[in-house]
């Protein structure tokens, strides 16, 4: 089982874009394709990167007003396929499931729409299930994959990116997942307090 493991292609889906600029033109320097949905895919390709939409890997649009982009095997699959498992491999082979190296998330402003004091129905539609699924789904294989779960973890992949290349060793995504699962829970946790104060 390689330690350190090569980024070849990202997944990058965020709410917020700043910051992002710098992020991209490194992992683009450094060969790594991207794969992104809606605006973020547009801001990659303004940027002057070519990007793949996620939609062209799936053969779905994206459906219900946006509440389903990403939730595919496709998408899915590619993160979470274990790399060493001969079966997992040969599963991919046969649904053409392509491995995704990184996944690149900022989250839906769920705490920061309650605090707007906006409707509970722009509320609701800001809880985040493909960004957070895609969260879960990186940090928990990340033996193989790396998760940069918000845009305070950008600076963080920045600098491993700038000192050794489109690579990392098991260690740093493990760091990352950890981040990931405290992304996720302080997320859940802000839900499940506003669903407990309208009681």
């Amino acid at each position: 089982m390689a330690e350190t493991k090569q980024i070849k292609t990202a997944l990058v889906s965020v709410f917020h874009k700043d910051g992002l600029e710098e992020l991209l033109a490194k992992l683009n320097a450094e060969g790594v394709e991207f794969l992104s949905t809606g605006g973020t895919q547009k801001f990659i390709e303004g940027l002057g990167y070519p990007c793949k939409k996620v939609e062209e890997l799936t053969t779905y649009p994206s459906i219900l007003g946006g509440r389903v982009k990403t939730l595919h095997p496709k998408v899915f699959g590619g993160i979470l396929g274990r790399r060493e498992l001969d079966s997992d491999v040969a599963e991919m082979q046969k649904y053409e499931i392509n491995p995704i190296d990184l996944v690149i998330v900022d989250l839906y402003p769920f705490e920061q729409t309650v605090a707007s004091g906006a409707s509970e129905a722009d509320i609701i539609e800001k809880i985040d299930i493909g960004g957070i699924s895609l969260i879960r789904a990186a940090a928990k294989n990340f033996n193989d994959v790396v998760i940069v779960p918000s845009k305070e973890e950008y600076k963080p992949l920045l600098d491993i990116l700038q000192a050794q290349g489109a690579q990392t060793t098991r260690e740093q995504r493990r760091h990352f997942a950890e981040r990931a699962f405290a992304v996720s829970s302080h997320y859940d946790t802000a839900i499940h307090a506003y669903f407990a104060s309208a009681e």
